[in-house]
């Protein structure tokens, strides 16, 4: 019978053993106090440590177990350090020196092993202690054991990652971003996102837990608002995780709406491209966002109401160009020049003619120009003041001298004949003249 009290305490309480195959293992902390609940007693102490890999061993590598021991005399509340040393697969416990320790009535000492790798398999763990006593200060010690036990609980779960987060919420499309969480090194992560997948490198942190990220770049980069998804994988625990980072300019491939588009502005996905703007009853084609300069819009056909603008112009370069000013327009040969242009049209139904001459189609054709008191008639071409010819088959007169109806002319092969015309009669009229000359 040991002359000395054993107790055995852990932390965690219970132990968990460790999980086969697991990267980080259960770890914890052993105290053995040992009191003294009678009369003074002189002992050393050796504690062995059951070592394997069995339900009954306490752990499975000795060499972790950091050991400590502390003396504390309960009349003067002082503690002092005893030693500690190994012995094989066990710890002997004596005063400084190596003597025997001086356990007085209610004395006790505490016995700290820690970073105790926990061995894999569940169970009870019993740790044979051996005591040499003697009642008499330099007495023979005597050595008599007991036993003390732990219970060790089946492998606990990994914890959980946790804080899976990227370094921003909301980027522009195609901006790097970077993945980040706190988890154990025991798990194999993936991060998911539409259209690909990342394994995530092994990291072997202190404590086998610590932070972990992935970069994604500019080919795995956010186009549009994205969710990714952290998957984490051990053995048949698998967590999984999300979070979204938002894109300021979406790229889409293609985009159905089916209750109608609202939006301030509308522009290419290539820098520099033209731009939709939009404003109240308005909407308007611009050069590139931001700017006020209009820009050009294409179209096979254009059904509206009505179109307001400065002026029309062809397709091509040098294309005729109409400009418009109050109350009418112009025709220009082309855009930014000076020179007037032609319009061409099989009709024209018009109120009336404004012009400063008149020509056939040909360049020699003749041409009418018009004076203050009349017109006249030339022929050739416009570089010519030669007078021309004016064919009919009558000329009538509005305002001859008979009044209603006035004298009027007759021309045929034989010559010409004066009519009357008076009230539609073909009484011949007269012809005065100043002056004849033949």
């Amino acid at each position: 019978m040991t002359m000395l009290t054993y107790t055995l305490i852990t932390d965690p309480a219970p132990l968990a053993a460790s999980e086969a195959g697991r990267q980080s293992k259960s770890t914890g902390t052993v105290y053995l106090l040992v009191t003294n609940t009678g009369q003074t007693a002189y002992s050393k102490i050796t504690v062995t440590v059951p070592v394997g890999t069995g339900a009954g061993h306490l752990t499975q590598d000795f060499t972790t177990i950091t050991p400590k021991g502390e003396y504390t005399d309960i009349k003067s509340g002082l503690t002092r350090s005893v030693t500690v040393q190994a012995q094989g697969f066990a710890f002997q416990v004596t005063d400084q020196g190596g003597s025997a320790i001086s356990f007085g009535p209610g004395d006790y000492m505490v016995l700290t092993l820690e970073n105790v790798t926990v061995a894999p398999k569940p169970g009870l763990a019993v740790l044979r202690v051996t005591e040499a006593a003697s009642r008499n200060k330099g007495g023979v010690l005597r050595n008599s054991d007991t036993a003390v036990a732990l219970v060790k609980t089946a492998p606990k779960e990994i914890p959980a990652p946790r804080g899976f987060l990227a370094d921003n919420a909301v980027v522009d499309a195609g901006t790097k971003v970077t993945l980040s969480w706190e988890g154990s090194d025991d798990f194999t992560y993936e991060i998911l996102f539409p259209g690909g997948r990342k394994p995530v490198p092994k990291v072997k942190h202190t404590g086998s837990h610590g932070p972990y990220s992935l970069v994604l770049d500019a080919n795995d980069a956010p186009k549009r608002d994205t969710t990714y998804t952290l998957i984490a994988s051990s053995g048949t625990q698998r967590h999984t995780f999300t979070t979204t980072v938002q894109v300021r300019n979406p790229i889409v491939e293609t985009l159905t709406a089916v209750n109608g588009v609202t939006t301030p502005w509308v522009q290419g996905s290539t820098k520099g491209d033209g731009a939709l703007t939009f404003s109240k009853g308005a909407m308007h084609v611009r050069r590139e966002f931001g700017s006020q300069e209009g820009a050009a819009l294409y179209a096979g056909e254009a059904t509206v109401s009505g179109v307001a603008t400065e002026y029309v112009k062809g397709l091509k370069s040098g294309d005729g160009d109409i400009t418009f000013l109050p109350g009418g327009v112009k025709v220009w040969s082309t855009r930014g020049s000076n020179d007037a242009g032609t319009l061409y049209a099989d009709k024209a139904d018009l109120n009336g003619v404004n012009t400063e001459w008149v020509q056939g189609r040909s360049t020699d054709d003749g041409w009418i120009s018009f004076l203050k008191y009349g017109l006249q008639v030339y022929q050739g071409g416009r570089d010519t003041t030669t007078h021309g010819v004016v064919y009919a088959d009558s000329i009538r007169a509005k305002d001859a001298p008979y009044g209603q109806g006035g004298g009027w002319i007759n021309l045929h092969d034989e010559g010409i004949t004066v009519y009357l015309s008076k009230d539609g009669s073909n009484g011949l009229g007269s012809v005065t003249a100043r002056a004849y000359n033949r």
